[in-house]
């Protein structure tokens, strides 16, 4: 059986500059092999240590029983500040904690049924614009792109991707992609706080321009608050919100950090993981026609469907597992730890891996291997508490895990309901990590009428 494209491993061992050139053009190929079997490694540099752990006690340790010794690492995000600012994805301790208390109220109990629609709205609309591109081949991760920030801007401001701000977001942010890179220099570096970070010009100015066009958004939508003429849409659930501790809201500036990360966390992973998922019904053509059959429910914008779409929804995970979107997040440890007979010291890179993790071998049945029937499987169902984490775990799970687990399944069930999607004589892609785990050239996919 065919298996999913995998990137190659490095050398075990090289030098540090190499080792920083492969890790700044894609983290996935700049690891070695021996990750996909390690509970735990150790990588040293002339400035500080980091260590990967794939121990399932050590990783919920980290993220789920003291989440406020482990902080998220500084180095890693600085790459980031330029466009997120001081967002959710970035901050830390008391910040971090008011932030949430925010902006989870707008993802709790039925707003999920209360976006539905928007989500729906923006499902027809992608298979409207492929229904004009059927009979050829088509690049699948800029239409799942498209469609992925459609859903953002229906459901966070009531807006189609057509919108004039929007469509100016959403070109800005493909041009802040292409020169963005994975890491800052600071990622290995330690820099002192005043000193500037070297960041691309290139970078910053998209940064900036769409931070502008955000603000316009955000200031639009305080008025129309203000004036008693807002949707009832996730931006005014979120703007309204009061925290209960401090009795305060989020001010202009607040607010546009964190519609930046619900752009490019809502945006970018849902737009990975549907064009890997589409590849991969190309790749497995009887998981496609399986899927195709069970999406003829899907009729009208009822909530009520979503339970339907089973297979669709393993499939969904199993693309999840297979190319997590967020590949690595960093920790740092605020104090000494001792880690598998190992002193940690205090400072120390903590790097937890979905993409190690859902592919080690030491916990999963044939690991690289597409196979939705999994999580019908002890091993599977094992493996789904343990060693499974596309959304992280603990207190920073993503907020909007659950409103993904609906659009990714939705939309995959909406095309192959309409279409199909078949292989080229193209190259199989070759997943790297940028800002998400994207394919190397595109993927490029003939796309049919059923």
């Amino acid at each position: 059986m065919t298996q999913p494209p995998k990137p190659p491993s490095r050398p075990d061992k090289v030098s540090l500059w190499r080792y920083v050139r492969l890790f700044r053009r894609d983290l996935l190929s700049a690891q070695p092999a021996r990750l996909y079997r390690a509970w735990m490694a150790e990588f040293r540099t002339p400035f500080f240590r980091s260590y990967l752990l794939n121990q399932p006690d050590l990783v919920d340790l980290v993220l789920k029983e003291r989440p406020d010794d482990f902080p998220k690492s500084d180095r890693i995000s600085e790459g980031l500040r330029p466009l997120l600012g001081n967002s959710v994805f970035l901050t830390n301790g008391e910040t971090w904690k008011r932030q949430r208390r925010i902006i989870d109220p707008a993802f709790e109990g039925g707003r999920l049924r209360d976006t539905f629609a928007a989500m729906w709205d923006a499902a027809e609309a992608a298979a409207t614009r492929l229904d004009k591109r059927a009979g050829q081949v088509v690049e699948i991760e800029a239409e799942t792109s498209h469609a992925a920030a459609d859903v953002i801007f229906r459901t966070l401001f009531s807006i189609p991707i057509e919108h004039e701000v929007a469509t100016e977001v959403f070109d800005e942010f493909r041009r802040y992609q292409r020169g963005q890179p994975i890491l800052n220099l600071a990622a290995f570096i330690p820099l002192p706080r005043w000193m500037p970070r070297l960041h691309r010009k290139s970078t910053r100015a998209s940064a900036a321009r769409i931070r502008d066009l955000i603000t316009r958004l955000t200031r639009d939508r305080m008025a129309a608050i203000a004036a008693g003429t807002a949707p009832d849409d996730l931006a005014t659930k979120i703007m309204t919100t009061v925290d209960p501790q401090t009795g305060e809201t989020f001010d202009t500036e607040e607010m546009v950090d964190q519609v930046a990360i619900f752009f490019l966390a809502g945006h970018e992973t849902s737009a990975s993981a549907l064009a890997w998922a589409l590849y991969l019904m190309a790749l497995y053509p009887d998981w496609q026609d399986r899927l195709a059959g069970e999406a003829q429910v899907l009729e009208t914008a009822d909530f009520a469907v979503m339970p339907k779409l089973r297979l669709s929804r393993d499939v969904f995970r199993e693309t999840l597992r297979l190319y997590p979107p967020v590949p690595m997040m960093v920790r740092e440890a605020a104090c000494p730890e001792h880690f598998r007979d190992r002193d940690v010291p205090k400072g120390s890179q903590l790097v937890l891996s979905p993409w190690h993790l859902h592919r080690h071998e030491r916990l999963w049945d044939r690991p690289d291997d597409f196979d939705p029937d999994r999580w019908h499987t002890e091993n599977g169902k094992a493996c789904a508490r343990n060693a499974y984490m596309p959304f992280s775990a603990g207190a920073r799970v993503c907020t909007g895990a659950g409103f993904a687990m609906v659009e990714g399944p939705l939309i995959l069930s909406r095309i192959l309901r309409d279409f199909r999607v078949t292989l080229t004589d193209a190259p199989p892609p070759v997943p790297v990590a940028h800002l998400t785990v994207r394919s190397d050239g595109g993927i490029p996919l003939m796309l049919t009428r059923r």
